[in-house]
Order: C-alpha cells, then sequence, then structure tokens
C-alpha cells in the first residue's frame, strides 16, 4: 500500500458520519441580470479595467491605453499594433522587457472577473513577464460563476490553462498591497 493509499484509508477508518454528495443540479445557482455590468463592474474592483468595445478598432484602443509601450507582443492576427510575435522567440527569456501582451481569452467570469487563459502560445511565461496584459474575449462567452466556467471546461484538453482576474496583486508584505508582485501590473479587457 502506497503512502497516500494508507493515508486515505485512516481518515476513511476515522470518519464518523458519512454524507452523500449535494445533487447541484437541483441547486438553485447565481444569475446576475447583467453578467456584462457585472463583468466590468467587479474586474474594477480587483484593479484591472474593463471596456466593451464599441465600433472602435481594437488597436486604436490599445494603443489609446498605452501609447508609451515599445514592445507590444502578439500572436493574434488581427493585433496590427504588435511589434513582435512572441512564438517567433527561441528562448522565453527573450519575452523580458515586453511591455504590453495581447491574448484572448476563452470564458469570463461575472461573479468574480477572471477569464480562462488556454495556452495558446509558445510560452506561457508571456501571460506573466509582461508589465501589461491586454485579454481580448467575446461579451458573448462571459458566464455568471466559477462553477459555470468549470462546467464549460469540462471535457476540453489543454496543455496549460489559468484564470486570471485583474492584475498581479499581494499583500503579505508588512500589509501592503503591491501591485504586479508576481505578473502584470495592469491587466486591460475588451470585450468584442
Amino acid at each position: 500500500m502506497s503512502s497516500k493509499e494508507e493515508i486515505l484509508a485512516r481518515i476513511r477508518q476515522n470518519t464518523g458520519t458519512r454524507y452523500e454528495k449535494p445533487d447541484i443540479a437541483a441547486m438553485k445557482r447565481l444569475a446576475y441580470p447583467d453578467k456584462i455590468e457585472q463583468f466590468c463592474a467587479v474586474s474594477r474592483a480587483v484593479g484591472g479595467t474593463a471596456v466593451v468595445l464599441g465600433g472602435e478598432d481594437v488597436n486604436a484602443v490599445i494603443r489609446r491605453n498605452y501609447p508609451d509601450a515599445m514592445r507590444i507582443a502578439s500572436v493574434l492576427p488581427d493585433i496590427s499594433c504588435a511589434t513582435f510575435n512572441p512564438d517567433n522567440l527561441d528562448d522565453p527569456k527573450e519575452l523580458d522587457g515586453t511591455d504590453v501582451a495581447v491574448i484572448k481569452g476563452e470564458i469570463g467570469v461575472a461573479e468574480n472577473g477572471a477569464i480562462w487563459i488556454p495556452q495558446e502560445v509558445k510560452y506561457k511565461a508571456l501571460y506573466f513577464i509582461s508589465e501589461r496584459l491586454v485579454i481580448l474575449i467575446d461579451r458573448n462567452k462571459i458566464v455568471n460563476t466559477m462553477y459555470d466556467a468549470y462546467r464549460e471546461l469540462d471535457g476540453q484538453d489543454y496543455k496549460f490553462g489559468t484564470f486570471i482576474s485583474g492584475p498581479s496583486k499581494t499583500a503579505d508584505i508588512e500589509q501592503a498591497l503591491v501591485m504586479g508582485a508576481h505578473g502584470a501590473r495592469e491587466v486591460l479587457v475588451i470585450l468584442t
């Protein structure tokens, strides 16, 4: 018996009352009257920015928000303001110094402003090393809750994926909030 099996056997042996799993299909779920409005509000609350794209070109929105950006990375064909394609690099260390990375999100979550980012680039470091992250997401791909997001992801196979909600932050150092501690300092979500 492996140590894992031994630990699980001891837990089962010492468990008093056992409960059946709840029938979550019958549970009432959280639903927002306007998922997009909720998503944008929560994105702001966690330190990010979310805009709904009107008739304006996405490249103009990116340039307006980051006029001083010199190194803009993107593999997306419609992003003409990108200065380089990160998939053409030989080493992920070459991503250091990326001012803005423009990526695509697959599912947005209204309850917490999180966005599911599957790895669609050569180096996943791009998601975390850039100073600013621009995430494009289809406004029709916003769901109410994390439960709904995981249901959408059920059965899909990803090499790597992560949920990102706003800029990187930590408050564990002398209880001071630090932005960009281990990822992007700014996150702009553009709902297309």
